[in-house]
């Protein structure tokens, strides 16, 4: 807030006057000091609404003052991001005002106040999200760290990719390249723990296991089936895709299934209720059945295999139920029989 004094005695009144109404100033009258301007304490207002600052507070513009709101209101550009009015910093970028927090990359959310940016498709982008982008456009990768098109296999460390020679092996100090391992190197302390590189034949001396699906090492839990070693979530039903997660699996030429698609493949699923029959099948009509499950169509009586029983509409019909048709529906159920029987004796 200027400050407010008075009149010194020793000087002139007849050389001061108000900056505003460039009226005098009477003997010991307070007066406002800003900047070395003097005004009367009435005078001291802003420009455009004339009132007094509040708290004293007050912007300059253009050699005029304004109270804090209207001068937000005249002249503070407003975010384009959060629709406040910027106070302070402004970045001017893409046609808009920011704040400096709220200018990021589209696609990271990286800050790019400082670090500038890239107009892709009127998006801002970082100059990595843009090179991955280009790079994705000619079917190839962006390194991580310097942004340049690899070419070939990339190699991946935590989840990015990069050219190889911008790491060295942890054991043996080799420049490296796509076939390196990531192994996690742990401290005792998980927040200490940190993914290590290694070359091919470091890594192959440390008798790590590689994922079957992936090629990636094995650093926790591990499965071992079919001659090779899975992480939990890559050892997956070959039909289904679903992790086993620790259930049962079946195996057959050289692939994994879950129960319900290895017998809906290879194995027997009931008729009736298409679930896997775990007991006696019952298998008749060219179907398998659940024991408990193969009943006549029509009257729903259990048959077993004793009971002689029709064929009607491809389900099976009792001798009772067969008896009640009529008798010309009946020639033709007891030829389709016979020569079901025959063809299956």
């Amino acid at each position: 807030m200027p400050p407010i004094t008075q009149v010194p005695a020793n000087m002139s009144l007849e050389t001061m006057s108000c900056t505003r109404c460039d009226e005098g100033f009477e003997p010991q009258e307070k007066i406002v000091n800003s900047n070395g301007q003097l005004w009367h304490i009435q005078c001291f207002v802003c420009a455009q609404c004339f009132r007094t600052f509040q708290d004293g507070i007050f912007y300059e513009f253009e050699g005029r003052k304004y109270c804090e709101k209207d001068f937000r209101v005249l002249f503070a550009p407003y975010c384009n991001k959060c629709g406040d009015i910027v106070i302070g910093r402004v970045i001017k970028a893409m046609q808009a005002s920011w704040h400096p927090d709220c200018f990021r990359c589209q696609l990271c959310a990286k800050e790019l106040a400082d670090s500038g940016f890239i107009k892709n498709n009127n998006r801002a982008l970082c100059h990595g999200c843009n090179a991955s982008i280009k790079a994705s456009e000619i079917g190839k990768y962006s390194c991580h760290k310097c942004h340049g098109l690899i070419d070939g296999a990339p190699l991946r460390f935590r989840g990015e990719v990069y050219h190889g020679y911008h790491f060295n092996c942890t054991s043996c100090g080799i420049e490296l390249d796509s076939t390196a391992r990531e192994i996690k190197s742990r401290t005792g302390f998980a927040a200490n723990d940190m993914n290590e590189l290694y070359c091919l034949k470091c890594h192959d001396r440390m008798g790590v296991p590689i994922c079957g699906a992936c090629r990636r090492p094995i650093e926790e839990r591990v499965v071992t089936a079919l001659g090779k070693h899975w992480h939990v979530e890559h050892f997956v039903c070959a039909k289904c895709e679903k992790p086993f997660l620790g259930h049962r699996h079946y195996e057959k030429r050289g692939l994994a299934y879950c129960e319900t698609h290895y017998h809906q493949l290879f194995g027997n699923l009931c008729f009736v209720c298409n679930q896997v029959i775990g007991g006696d099948v019952f298998t008749a009509l060219n179907k398998a059945w659940c024991v408990h499950h193969f009943s006549c169509d029509m009257c729903n009586q259990n048959l077993d295999l004793k009971s002689k029983f029709y064929e009607y509409d491809e389900k099976p019909v009792c001798k009772k139920c067969y008896e009640k048709m009529p008798s010309e529906l009946r020639k033709r159920l007891r030829i389709a029989h016979e020569n079901t029987m025959r063809k299956n004796p």
